[in-house]
């Protein structure tokens, strides 16, 4: 029996017709196989219709991954207590022979396989398989990756729905496309109806075949195969083909007489991505991943989603009042992790009255409620999230979202949690002291609220450690190879938000980000001039004067800026002694990493050498 002969004997006929239709034999034998392996008692095939798509949110409610909330549209998922975020420990990147990567979690290929197909062996027997299909980027572009997703969680394809491009007349219009394949099951469930064999919980990338697995979880990161597993067959992708794939977010700058310039950035959780992106009076295309390529020697630059999965824990009216309205309004939207009363979500930090009762991803809630290992339970849990359509969103530029060939890229922004060595902001002289001295350098400070420690340095190239396919060297090679490619390369910046004084105090309020943002985009377009100094170019003093009476009707005095720019030459040159220490400790990292790091190096010691080790901005001008 063929593969086609298979899936019709499996398959009730309207479905097989949906499979027919697309003529493409590596999909017929990708789902004869995987049908086999998992043995599903029904088999759903999505088309783009909204007849197909509503059929699955239906039954994300009947299988009781869902259920309706007072709001009309709005729905809430609970996952395991213990199934709350992405399983670091049990992901593994499957290398050929189990070759052992900087950072990566490896196994063997044919090891790995064979674990997680032995799992799922006959896990979705008696239950309902859904074949979807989507694109990563905008259809039929020069960014487009066709995915196939395979699934038992109707509240996995429900989310997919909302997050990414529907692509299955893709498939029927293109014979024998490439795609990406990811294969989910959310395996046995407890009464609550979340995973429940959760050390059975696996997530399996397999960069040879362009597949990836995941079972025995729920949880969202680990699941949603176009979200970060797909990240990770994109990254080796990209490295391999010559373009970035990146966890950026992508936004427009509104400038002078109705000019828009678009930038990414990479910032580490917590340190103001989503933040930046959402800054009201400017555009969002993006908050999470984008694919950046070369087009006619330009950088051009695509949101890789059509969705937001974003951290709820908070989010409040005053300080997000975008994804506040998108929040309260009658739209389809799925809360997960959060505490319900009365029909009504409530999260951590939303700015109102929390009830002291109701139901949580613990069950059953109220205040002081306490698990298994004696730690009180919060009302929603920290990485609570909320699923949306970006169309929802005021703030949306449509016309950059849809962009089949993208948008103009004209700066990357890369930014961490960092209370005493870089500046609010700095542009890097060039593409390669700017990939290396500011994206490849980011260090993010941990906080007493997630680790019990504070100011503990963790190191994070570009904000993609967690995601890394591929050796940081060839990843660092890539960059700078890409770079070479581009007539007029992006200018890279380093933001620094949380800078402190002497006595812990912050040294700049959280809209002055806007501030940085507005200089970057008259750089970019050659409107002011900088600073030179040893790490970069700074602003004037008088441009930024000029610019927060502008934007905040506020004075700006010079000892504000003297505090907040002077280059401190001791962190900065611990900063590059940690650098060095992890990059040397690695074999096979571009030379022009240690040639950066050693020129900066002794551009901070002439100048410690000339004015001390507390440089005020002003003495630059000297």
């Amino acid at each position: 029996m063929n593969d086609m002969e298979y899936l019709k004997s499996v398959m009730d006929e309207e479905q097989y017709r949906k499979i027919e239709k697309i003529n493409n034999p590596e999909l017929y034998s990708f789902l004869a196989e995987h049908i086999k392996l998992l043995r599903p008692s029904k088999i759903f095939v999505a088309n783009d219709s909204a007849t197909d798509e509503l059929y699955i949110r239906n039954k994300a409610i009947v299988y009781e991954e869902e259920r309706l909330l007072k709001t009309p549209g709005h729905t809430v998922h609970f996952d395991n207590y213990y199934d709350q975020a992405r399983d670091k420990a049990h992901t593994y990147i499957l290398t050929p022979h189990g070759e052992k990567l900087p950072y990566l979690n490896t196994m063997k290929r044919d090891d790995g396989l064979r674990e997680v197909k032995k799992i799922m062996d006959g896990i979705m027997e008696g239950k309902e398989l859904f074949i979807l299909f989507f694109s990563l980027g905008p259809k039929n572009s020069p960014f487009m990756v066709p995915t196939v997703q395979l699934t038992d969680s109707a509240y996995v394809a429900h989310s997919e729905f909302i997050l990414y491009r529907k692509a299955y007349d893709v498939f029927v219009g293109n014979p024998n496309m490439e795609f990406l394949k990811f294969v989910h099951s959310e395996g046995e469930v407890d009464e609550r109806k979340t995973s429940k064999n959760l050390d059975k919980r696996r997530i399996m990338i397999d960069l040879e075949g362009n597949i990836t697995y995941a079972v025995n979880t729920q949880y969202a990161g680990n699941t949603i195969g176009l979200k970060k597993p797909a990240f990770r067959l994109t990254i080796n992708k990209a490295v391999k083909e010559g373009w970035l794939s990146e966890h950026m977010f992508l936004m427009g700058v509104n400038g002078p007489n109705g000019r828009v310039t678009y930038f990414t950035g990479a910032f580490p959780s917590m340190c103001g991505k989503t933040s930046t992106c959402m800054l009201i009076g400017e555009r969002l295309v993006g908050d999470d991943l984008s694919f950046i390529k070369e087009i006619d020697g330009e950088a051009r630059a695509v949101n890789v989603e059509n969705g937001v999965f974003g951290i709820i824990q908070g989010v409040n009216k005053e300080d997000d009042p975008y994804i506040w309205e998108v929040l309260h309004s009658p739209h389809e939207l799925i809360f997960s992790n959060i505490l319900v009363h009365e029909g009504k979500p409530y999260w951590n930090g939303m700015g109102e009255e929390i009830p002291c009762e109701g139901e949580n991803h613990s069950g059953k809630w109220w205040c002081g409620k306490k698990d298994a290992e004696g730690n009180e339970i919060p009302p929603s849990h920290k990485n609570g999230r909320f699923t949306a359509r970006l169309e929802y969103f005021p703030n949306l530029d449509r016309e950059a979202l849809n962009a089949k060939n993208g948008v103009k890229l004209s700066g990357m922004i890369f930014g961490g949690r960092d209370s005493d060595t870089w500046p609010p902001v700095c542009e890097s002289f060039n593409w390669q002291h700017g990939v290396i001295m500011k994206g490849a350098s980011i260090e993010s400070e941990t906080t007493a609220a997630t680790l019990g420690k504070e100011g503990v340095r963790k190191f994070n190239i570009m904000s993609i450690l967690d995601f890394m396919s591929v050796h940081l060297g060839k990843y660092i090679e890539n960059y700078l190879n890409f770079g070479k490619k581009l007539k007029n390369p992006p200018r890279i910046f380093a933001v620094n938000y949380f800078l402190k004084d002497k006595n812990g105090n912050y040294l700049n309020s959280k809209l002055d980000k806007k501030i940085w943002l507005k200089w970057m985009d008259l750089r970019v377009h050659g409107e002011v001039d900088a600073i030179e100094t040893p790490i970069g170019y700074i602003p004037h003093y008088e441009d930024l004067e000029r610019l927060f009476k502008e934007i905040f009707g506020r004075d700006y005095t010079r000892e504000e800026y003297e505090e907040q720019f002077k280059i401190r030459v001791p962190e900065l040159l611990s900063k590059i002694h940690r650098i060095r220490e992890i990059y040397g400790s690695m074999d096979n990292i571009p030379d022009e990493l240690f040639q950066e790091l050693d020129a900066e190096e002794k551009r901070l010691m002439e100048a410690k050498e000339k004015y001390g080790e507390y440089i005020s901005p002003f003495k630059f001008l000297s």
